[in-house]
């Protein structure tokens, strides 16, 4: 029996991950983390997660929680996220992580950690936006650099980081088989009299409004033709589905850092 933590435990993400955990056979919940000024402290993680009870409090003893653990997954903020990539890797501990936003400083300590450990990092966590993801490198490949590349993404309005991480992953996948760089041809910005669109750049449009779990719609577009390649997310729960596969994907396996492509096979 794999034994998974969650961090969050009390949020709507962490909600669905422990019901995921608890439909899942081979693994166990065995730790419920949230900050130390959550009200939720003390309640029954399953209870909270609205699946029934499972006897496991939701904590904010982050040691404790880790040490009756396997594999910790966290959605949370990427200063949260290294915290606890810290105290893994200081007590052994293999970590999926669902959060979005690192900056290069950031995602340079996590590769040093998970030199020590075992680490699952995906920007998205769906299946079918890695398929996308693989989709997406083959149409480039194909359409080379007779077509404009622009990437629309839409999320719900509590999304604190813009672009996202799933549209800023596209965006490199898209570069990559080009043979750009992403972080020199990518645009975020038009306004007024900014002047015609160069051949090399990769449009970034974002959305912010309501309820959007996620949608994603990278554009390929040619003279007189134009290839869509979309994903739509309806609920959280294919993400909570796609990060327990990783956490028992990553059990037992040796220290590095992998991604949704490692655990599907599509590399």
């Amino acid at each position: 029996m794999i034994k998974v933590a969650v961090n969050g435990a009390a949020g709507r993400m962490g909600g669905r991950l422990i019901t995921a955990i608890k439909e899942t056979e081979g693994l166990q919940l065995t730790g419920a983390l949230e900050h130390v000024e959550s009200p939720m402290l003390g309640e029954d993680a399953g209870t909270t997660a609205g699946c029934g009870a499972l006897n496991v409090p939701i904590s904010s003893d982050l040691d404790a929680v880790l040490q009756a653990t396997d594999i910790l997954i966290d959605f949370t903020f990427p200063e949260v996220s290294l915290r606890n990539l810290e105290a893994c890797a200081r007590l052994g501990k293999g970590l999926v992580i669902g959060s979005t936003g690192f900056t290069p400083e950031q995602r340079a300590r996590v590769d040093e950690l998970a030199q020590t450990i075992p680490v699952v990092l995906a920007p998205n966590m769906s299946v079918g936006v890695n398929a996308c993801f693989k989709l997406l490198k083959e149409a480039a490949r194909i359409l080379g650099d007779d077509f404009d590349v622009e990437i629309v993404e839409l999320h719900h309005n509590k999304k604190k980081d813009s672009p996202s991480g799933t549209a800023v992953r596209m965006g490199e996948i898209v570069a990559d088989a080009l043979g750009r760089d992403y972080n020199e041809c990518a645009v975020y910005h038009r306004e007024g009299m900014c002047g015609a669109r160069t051949h090399e750049e990769i449009g970034m449009q974002t959305v912010r409004g309501g309820d959007i779990v996620g949608e994603h719609t990278v554009y390929f577009i040619g003279m007189g033709e134009r290839i869509e390649i979309s994903h739509r997310a309806m609920s959280r729960d294919m993400f909570a589905r796609g990060a327990v596969r990783a956490a028992a994907w990553l059990a037992g396996k040796a220290p590095g850092l992998y991604d949704m492509q490692d655990i599907l096979g599509l590399k």
